[in-house]
């Protein structure tokens, strides 16, 4: 099976892109996660990536002793058989989908499958900690109740994901990673111990791992938004209800982001002036660092994210790495220091 992932992940991404435009089908994206005891994860691994295969699905999935953890597209006329496989699995039983807000071309360009030893990196290790003990879900309509009478909102996403879309008034760390979240939303937040306390992400896996945490570390009315942004975002649709999420949703995959308000509330991090709401990676692979970047700043610099990435990209690959390796910190502060104009940055 080994050899079997290998060769999946030989090809090229400019074959692979190739691969993708002569499909005649259309395909659809999904994520889904369950807290789940996985006896053997390899042995999971190996039989999901056998029969995903098989199905044509493309994605990155993470399997631990813990459950699992997809974000993935499957093609429309295999969904059907994608669902009853998924769901015959006693793991997976009634595990729930989040289909995807917009479809925006591929959004994923193969199929991985990797074991690892979380399904989503927390950094914890307290043995008396138990993450099934979470706190209750939040739908759509008290979401909007809960912002509506001030409860104090927090956004359990990476600063980079939040830049670009949030909740009204919705507290936001400068962080960026979920460990160094946790390590620090039950110090930054310790008066609410008695009060109300919304949390969300994407599609409820972090934000539902928070809650159990608060919930371990005194926070008594903690609730978490079922499905994340995802859900909210169909089922205000669903029942015409006001939409309290501004920007968009980033996204793990090739689409980056999509579209769940009408707004753009970021800015491009090259010129700081222009409002813009589109990541691009950066055009020398020895960088490849992820910015906001407005229309016209992308045409200027060719997708790089600087004069210094564009210089450095002629030269031989190992001077350009070493180089850009030298300004990469840099680069990393000056975007940092733009995340300043989010709002309620905390």
């Amino acid at each position: 099976m080994k050899s079997m992932i290998e060769k999946a992940n030989q090809k090229s991404k400019k074959e692979l892109i190739e691969d993708l435009a002569r499909e005649n089908f259309k395909r659809k994206t999904l994520s889904f996660y369950k807290y789940v005891k996985i006896e053997n994860p390899k042995e999971m691994r190996d039989f999901l990536f056998d029969k995903l295969s098989e199905l044509k699905c493309l994605g990155r999935i993470y399997i631990a002793n813990e459950g699992i953890n997809a974000q993935m597209n499957v093609p429309e006329h295999n969904w059907e058989a994608f669902d009853k496989f998924l769901q015959g699995i006693k793991e997976f039983i009634g595990v729930p989908y989040k289909i995807a807000v917009e479809e925006k071309g591929s959004s994923f360009l193969k199929l991985i499958i990797k074991v690892r030893e979380k399904i989503v990196a927390d950094g914890l290790d307290d043995k008396s900690f138990d993450p099934s003990n979470t706190g209750e879900y939040a739908l759509a309509e008290e979401v909007n109740e809960m912002i509506d009478r001030g409860t104090t909102v927090i956004d359990m996403r990476n600063i980079y994901e939040a830049a670009i879309g949030h909740f009204e008034n919705a507290k936001i760390m400068n962080v960026d990673t979920f460990r160094e979240q946790l390590q620090k939303v039950q110090d930054m937040f310790k008066d609410k111990k008695d009060e109300d306390v919304l949390l969300y992400c994407t599609g409820g896996i972090r934000c539902e791992k928070a809650s159990a945490w608060m919930k371990h570390n005194g926070f008594k009315n903690v609730k978490h938004i079922k499905g994340g942004i995802i859900d909210y975002a169909h089922r205000v649709k669903e029942l015409g209800l006001s939409n309290k999420f501004k920007g968009k949703n980033f996204v793990f995959d090739e689409r980056i982001g999509e579209k769940v308000g009408d707004e753009i509330i970021s800015y491009c991090q090259i010129c700081e002036k222009e409002k813009s709401d589109d990541y691009i990676h950066c055009k020398n692979l020895s960088c490849h660092i992820l910015f906001i970047s407005c229309k016209k700043c992308e045409k200027n610099l060719d997708g790089y994210c600087g004069r210094v990435c564009q210089i450095c990209d002629k030269f031989p690959k190992k001077l350009n790495q070493l180089l850009i390796g030298k300004s990469r910190q840099k680069h990393n502060n000056q975007y940092k220091k733009n995340y300043k104009k989010v709002k309620n940055l905390v």
